[in-house]
């Protein structure tokens, strides 16, 4: 099969993530520590130990779920041969390093960047999003003009994550205007516990203050393509990636055009791996209608240290 890697992103966080293969493997908790120094702040402690108040700061969480993914791949690394991958906003970076377009230590270094600078790009609480489900992507596209248009603040689709389930983000006023005509419209709206109006104009300054970081890390030529979040499309080259990474923290994350793109380009399988199985659920939503008529997608996962072992088996 021409198998995907998909790496998730915020959201897929969860208890005690990654805590049995560094138990088993020595190299995984050495990346924990490298994360650690890297970042200042005691990963292990919040994610082994920790509330869900401090596991969902997005300071301490990018580069957390960045190791869980990454010491993850390197576990099963020698078994598979992917043909591309792709990341769900925050794992772009861990799909970036599974290419090795990107060392493992500039990526640590970017997304603990990444997470400290998108804390502090809203501490007034100006921004918000909120999860639109149960409505059609051209009604919430319709619901996005109209909020902007009547409250005069910004607001994007921040996440295209199915045809059904969209993300919008933007100034507050605004996502609660496009909620309340979410339910108008029979829709549902749920707003999420974030720090900010992530991937829209809010995080401008944000993503300028991260660009040059971007710009001097170590990048090469990816082994396999990497999907972007920007516009669907594979990087071929280390320039392509570098430009939509820019790019990223602003715009939306095309993931059905993603699944649609690898899909056409070949790709036959999914091997979700991370925490959780948020990407690998959305894989047949996103290709309704493209399948064979009762056909299902080759979906796997690798979540913790046993299912690394099980795939290796």
């Amino acid at each position: 099969m021409n198998t995907a890697l998909l790496f998730p992103g915020q959201g897929s966080q969860e208890a005690g993530m990654g805590r049995d293969l560094a138990e088993q493997s020595a190299d995984a908790m050495n990346l924990w520590k490298r994360a650690e120094r890297i970042s200042g702040l005691p990963l292990r402690e919040i994610f082994w130990e920790g509330s869900e108040a401090d596991m969902a700061d997005t300071r301490a969480l990018q580069p957390a779920l960045t190791v869980v993914n990454i010491s993850l791949w390197a576990a099963v690394a020698g078994r598979v041969k992917p043909c591309a991958a792709a990341g769900h906003s925050l794992g772009e970076f861990s799909a970036l390093a599974a290419a090795q377009a990107l060392p493992v230590d500039d990526v640590l270094e970017i997304t603990a960047l990444r997470g400290r600078l998108m804390a502090e790009a809203d501490p007034h609480g100006m921004g918000a999003m909120a999860a639109i489900v149960k409505l059609a992507q051209s009604d919430v596209e319709d619901m996005v003009r109209q909020s902007a248009e009547t409250t005069d603040r910004p607001l994007i689709i921040a996440n295209y994550n199915t045809p059904a389930q969209l993300v919008v983000s933007g100034a507050k006023e605004a996502v609660e205007h496009a909620a309340g005509l979410a339910k108008e419209r029979r829709g549902r709206a749920v707003m999420l516990k974030v720090s900010g109006a992530f991937h829209s104009p809010l995080m401008a300054e944000a993503a300028r203050e991260l660009e040059p970081l971007l710009r001097r890390a170590d990048w090469s030529r990816p082994r396999f393509p990497v999907y972007c979040n920007v516009d669907g499309r594979p990087a071929h080259e280390a320039g392509e990636a570098l430009d939509a990474l820019v790019r990223q923290m602003t715009s939306s994350v095309r993931w059905v055009d993603t699944m649609r793109r690898q899909h056409a380009d070949g790709v036959t399988a999914w091997l979700e791996i991370g925490p959780k199985t948020v990407l690998g659920k959305m894989v047949a939503p996103c290709l309704a209608g493209l399948l064979p008529e009762g056909g299902t997608p080759a979906v796997f996962s690798v979540r913790n240290a046993a299912e690394a072992e099980a795939l290796a088996l």
